[in-house]
């Protein structure tokens, strides 16, 4: 019989054979000085189950040790640029990079056509439908408009000119290009520029301009003035700074046919420096 006699609770020798009981089935040890309460601590690991975001896995590395997707594209593009010798390997070298998303959705590489040693090299932006179905840069109405308007300052892709564009695929749609598309083909076009090392540059339209003289105005306030273009590729093979001239595109003519006259003005500038330089 239990003594409650006390008001409080079991009585001495009940307490005993509990103690006696834990002992006989082995728990002889006191592991904390306070109880634990079980129903408490499944409910804080269920909660941890359920956030485990919140914990780090032990074999994450830190950020720092690696490269950023995009950091690590450039570095690519700029390895296998400055390894190309020439036109020929750079070709190559462009064909085997995927490094830029618009090589998946386009028909064909638009590499560069004209004379590798050409006196005036232009840059436009990117491939249209005609360029992209035949691999090759300027062949559609506004190429057309070009080679007669080269023409005419006794300019020509046959003799004298080399012509290639930012990027070397289309983008879909003819849409305007990205800054990270642009940015993982800069590469291959600056070490283009250096194998080609013309006399003379011409951008045709403002994202050749502002993409490659860095500036931010439209090409309506660029156009017209001479400039100069430099960077690592042109100074590791020991080629000065060479001057640019950036005008309007033929695309941009065909839909506003009343700035062919500051187009041709660009061109008769550009003839004229020509001349000078080759005297």
């Amino acid at each position: 019989m239990t003594d409650h006699s006390n008001g409080i609770g079991p009585a001495r020798d009940e307490l005993v054979a509990a103690l006696q009981w834990q002992i006989d089935v082995g728990a002889d040890e006191a592991i904390g000085d306070q109880p634990v309460d079980r129903f408490v601590a499944a409910a804080q690991n269920t909660a941890a189950v359920a956030t485990p975001s919140a914990a780090k896995p032990a074999s994450a590395k830190p950020a720092a040790t690696a490269l950023a997707p995009q950091d690590a594209v450039a570095a690519s593009a700029r390895s296998m640029a400055e390894s190309a010798a020439d036109l020929v390997a750079l070709r190559d070298s462009l064909a085997a990079f995927d490094g830029c998303s618009l090589k998946t959705t386009a028909t064909n590489l638009v590499f560069g056509v004209g004379q590798s040693k050409a006196d005036v090299m232009l840059i436009g932006e990117a491939p249209g439908r005609d360029e992209d179905r035949q691999g090759v840069p300027f062949v559609g109405v506004s190429g057309q408009l070009l080679d007669v308007m080269l023409g005419y300052v006794g300019l020509s892709r046959d003799e004298n000119v080399y012509i290639t564009n930012i990027l070397p695929w289309r983008p879909p749609g003819n849409r305007q290009p990205t800054d990270a598309e642009i940015a993982a083909c800069l590469p291959f076009l600056t070490r283009h520029i250096a194998l080609v090392a013309p006399r003379i540059l011409v951008f045709l339209g403002g994202t050749a301009a502002k993409t490659l003289l860095g500036r931010s105005e439209g090409i309506t306030r660029l156009r017209g003035q001479w400039y100069e273009y430099a960077s690592p590729a042109l100074e590791n093979v020991g080629i000065e700074p060479i001057p640019v001239m950036a005008t309007l595109h033929p695309a941009y003519l065909l839909r506003q046919p009343a700035q062919k006259r500051a187009a041709w003005k660009d061109l008769l500038s550009v003839r004229q420096r020509l001349d000078t330089l080759t005297k």
